[in-house]
């Protein structure tokens, strides 16, 4: 019975169930990414224009970005309250949204609607910064993968949730976004009191980190290949209802699978201590912990000491000086002959608050980068509806599963690629930003160009792309300006996706598509009947938005080149003693 008790509390107290609980949390917490589903049928309901229905989509970014209130009730309540609030207002939100359109509650004017699609997608900040800020603390020297693989769930949401969507099959369209209002409420209630920080003493050595992360990954990519064929051979073939609760279960199967990876380990690590004779422990663990912080301490004084030609030498030899370095001015602070000093500000690398980091130019670097990027990136999934129907196709939900396949795999392939960049290389984690900006640059080209296949190209380009900026980000900022505020720095940078889709999406994009719907009315001298909302056909209506946000892109990844450059040396020292 003890031995039952003890591997238990293993389990419960293992990081890598907290990790799975996250990751089953976050694939209902991408709820925005269903817009391109649920704009059409908001817009047919309520015989909305265009420009209405764009500015539904930058109420819904606002709500998806504007967390500074999840990161601060994230410092000072456990995370599993963040994340009841949020399963609350996204409830309320979209629930009150399901009553309107089905006439069982009173229609609101636009500026109401515009406000209960911000506070249901709200909601999603809160899921959004309790797992993350949970999961980046309890593996710290895993931020790419563990920001990644979390990121790239939430980004598959969309995916998911239309699989499950097809077994309601539904006559009322509406049905939808009921499933958006309850779905994630009865997922989040189930699951909020795993989320915690779980200590990471006593946790799995390296390697079998190393093996986890792959064991997951290979989920991953099997679950995203998976939702692919079973999504394009539905759109192609006629498929019946008893195969589509099949296809389902399937499903359900695989997103359930990594549970395997706390089971295995917890059984394990009950295994080994019960093997294990009482060592002194607590006096290797107070040793590891003197020397960790011993190398805080004085990682910001070898800042200040070192010679600058070190950054220049190769990667062993400058390791070599700076370990020396260390070492004398951890034996100079031990005589008492060397004070350490207290600056005004910390250094790039430390712990930074909020207002610490507004002032410094990578911060903003960041920011815009992220605005021009994801930002154009959010503009074609919120008009992705608009955009397949210009195109002459008729069921948008296909692109809308897809471009939530390839967010996935560009946050899941982001994480990766990243880590590879600065364990391997130490080198800048945006190098892999400005190569994601760049694939996002062609993807809006072929859009703007409308050629065939430009809807299956585009969404896959710019998916992919959109999708490695989350992954890329929040792993980039924690290292730069540190974990203590993680929480509010994270939703402090996450202003810049509504920022760019407010003016891409809401002013740009619906006011071309509408002026261009005009036309093509006057001069096929089309008179709009009752109920009836204006329509634009071909590629013309989002050429020039396309275009636009091509060229944006570009100087996106022109801003991470810069930061590339500026951070080389920050990431040498982070990263450069794991380079031989």
């Amino acid at each position: 019975m003890g031995g039952l008790k003890e591997s238990l509390s293993v389990f419960f107290n293992n990081r890598w169930l907290v990790f799975v609980a996250a990751l089953w949390i976050e694939t209902c917490a991408g709820i925005g990414y269903l817009f391109g589903s649920i704009s059409p049928i908001i817009k047919k309901a309520l015989n909305y224009n265009q420009k209405e229905v764009a500015l539904l989509g930058v109420a819904k970014d606002l709500g998806d970005s504007v967390g500074f209130l999840a990161g601060t009730l994230s410092d000072v309540l456990p995370l599993w309250a963040t994340l009841l609030v949020g399963a609350i207002q996204n409830f309320l939100g979209y629930g009150w949204v399901w009553l309107i359109l089905t006439g069982r509650a009173p229609a609101l004017p636009l500026w109401a609607m515009c406000l209960l699609i911000f506070l249901g997608t709200n909601g999603e900040t809160y899921l959004n910064t309790a797992t993350l800020v949970s999961c980046v603390q309890n593996f710290p020297k895993s931020r790419g993968p563990v920001v990644g693989i979390l990121k790239g769930f939430a980004g598959l949401s969309g995916a998911i949730l239309t699989q499950i969507y097809a077994v309601v099959n539904s006559p009322d369209h509406a049905s939808l976004i009921f499933m958006v209002a309850v779905g994630p409420a009865i997922v989040v209630t189930s699951l909020m009191f795993f989320i915690r920080q779980v200590g990471a003493n006593k946790q799995i050595n390296a390697s079998e980190c190393s093996s986890s992360f792959s064991f997951i990954y290979t989920i991953c990519l099997i679950l995203a290949a998976y939702l692919m064929g079973v999504m394009l051979l539905q759109d192609l073939v006629h498929v019946s209802q008893t195969m589509i609760k099949v296809f389902t279960v399937i499903l359900f199967i695989l997103i359930i699978i990594p549970i395997v990876v706390p089971v295995y380990l917890s059984l394990r690590s009950s295994q080994e201590s019960a093997e294990e004779p009482l060592l002194s422990e607590p006096q290797a663990k107070d040793t590891g912990k003197s020397k960790e912080d011993n190398d805080n301490i004085l990682f910001s004084e070898i800042e200040d000491e070192k010679p600058k030609d070190v950054d220049l030498l190769p990667a062993s030899e400058r390791q070599k000086r700076i370990t020396h370095l260390q070492a004398k001015l951890a034996h100079a602070a031990a005589e008492g002959a060397v004070r350490i000093k207290r600056r005004r500000g910390p250094r790039r690398g430390e712990d930074f608050t909020l207002t610490q980091a507004l002032i410094k130019a990578d911060f903003w670097l960041i920011f815009f980068s992220l605005l021009f990027g994801s930002g154009s990136g959010l503009t074609v999934i919120d008009n992705l509806g608009q955009m397949s129907e210009s195109l002459g196709y008729d069921n948008e939900q296909v692109f809308v599963s897809m471009i939530s396949i390839w967010n996935f795999l560009g946050r899941v392939g982001g994480g990766y690629f990243s880590e590879i960049v600065v364990r391997e290389y130490a080198y800048p984690r945006h190098v892999a930003m400005g190569v994601a900006q760049v694939t996002m640059a062609f993807g809006h080209f072929f859009f703007a160009m409308g050629w065939p296949g430009a809807m299956h190209i585009g969404t896959l380009l710019v998916g992919l792309g959109y999708g490695a900026h989350w992954a890329i980000v929040p792993a980039a900022a924690s290292e730069l300006f540190g974990l203590r505020n993680f929480g509010a720095l994270y939703n402090f940078l996450t202003l810049a996706n509504p920022g760019g889709s407010l003016v891409l999406s809401g002013v740009i994009a619906s006011s071309i598509y509408d002026i261009e719907a005009e036309k093509q009315a006057q001069e096929r001298r089309y008179t709009l009947t009752a109920g009836e909302s204006i329509k634009c056909e071909g590629a013309v209506c989002f050429f020039l938005t396309s275009l636009i946000m091509c060229a944006l892109c570009i100087i996106a990844s022109g801003l991470s080149a810069i930061l590339v450059y500026r951070t080389k040396s920050v990431y040498a020292n982070l990263y450069g003693k794991s380079l031989r």
